[in-house]
């Protein structure tokens, strides 16, 4: 009688991080659903309340690995953590109170399988909650961009390859929360690597938006964190008149973006400012 054959080896691991969104853990592993074998962790960054300790119970038993962490030491932390747990050749971070849009992350892995010259593959974000905003995404890496403000997804699909040489989403320059993607988007940018988009308005995963999330509260020490994201970029900044002719930016966002984004210290009001703006397609480019 032949043996049967080997399960596949997964091509994707997604990394669920945690820390107290109770039973939106649960939801974020089940909105996981592709055509595909994926490989799963979910990295507690020792969450203290009981309604997050009984989802993680439940995520177990189901046969998913939980690795619970004794110690809150932050995001960058908890995936690097998730990172080293898992051994797909691709790789997707997922906070644990965001969704993954099903089928997306089969069809992202293809682009990469067949583009062996991008590092990462993006798509639209849909922010749900309070509100509903579809947030386009740039198509390809625009570095003048992402030097002065974070327009890619917190979930996105990465080579494995790629975070190992970057040191994924580890920042040692500033003892602050925060940024971690951005700080990852300009070691990417920086080099100059490509990126693959799904097309307009093809959405990859939903962020929710509810609570003081993280990058809520770095935006309290901004200029202190984005500081030290540009001194740990010296080429990315030192190139940016190079990056601004090549950029697809029209004339008037070129202008504007140093002035509203980079340095400056957050707006008075700002979470009640952004709402409005959304509704009349400042921020935005494709909303619904």
């Amino acid at each position: 009688m032949p043996a049967p054959a080997p399960e596949p080896t997964p091509r994707l691991a997604v990394i669920v991080t945690c820390h107290g969104e109770g039973g939106l853990v649960l939801d974020a592993v089940r909105s996981v659903r592709e055509p595909e074998p994926v490989e799963i962790v979910v990295v507690d960054d020792a969450s203290q309340d009981s309604a997050t300790r009984r989802t993680l119970d439940e995520i177990e038993r189901a046969g998913l690995k939980v690795i619970r962490l004794e110690e809150n030491r932050g995001v960058a932390h908890a995936r690097m953590t998730g990172l080293d747990a898992t051994s797909a050749p691709l790789v997707v971070p997922l906070d644990g109170d965001d969704l993954v849009e099903e089928g997306a992350l089969s069809e992202m892995a293809d682009r990469l399988d067949n583009d062996p010259e991008v590092v990462a593959c993006v798509g639209d974000l849909l922010e749900f909650g309070d509100r509903e905003v579809l947030r386009a995404v740039p198509e390809h890496m625009d570095p003048y961009r992402v030097a002065f403000t974070n327009e890619y997804p917190i979930t996105a699909v990465f080579r494995r390859s790629t975070l190992e040489e970057v040191d994924g989403w580890r920042r040692r320059q500033t003892p602050q929360q925060g940024y971690e993607d951005w700080g990852l988007w300009m070691d990417i940018a920086e080099r100059g690597w490509p990126i693959a988009h799904l097309g307009p308005r093809r959405i990859s995963y939903r962020r929710r938006l509810h609570g003081r999330r993280l990058n809520h509260q770095a935006r309290e020490h901004h200029v202190e964190i984005y500081r030290a994201l540009r001194e740990s970029h010296p080429r990315l900044f030192a190139e940016l008149p190079e990056h601004r002719r090549r950029s697809n930016l029209s004339g008037v966002r070129k202008l504007l973006y140093p002035v509203v984004y980079g340095e400056r210290a957050r707006v008075p009001f700002e979470h009640l400012l952004k709402p409005i703006a959304d509704r009349f397609g400042i921020w935005t480019l494709t909303r619904r």
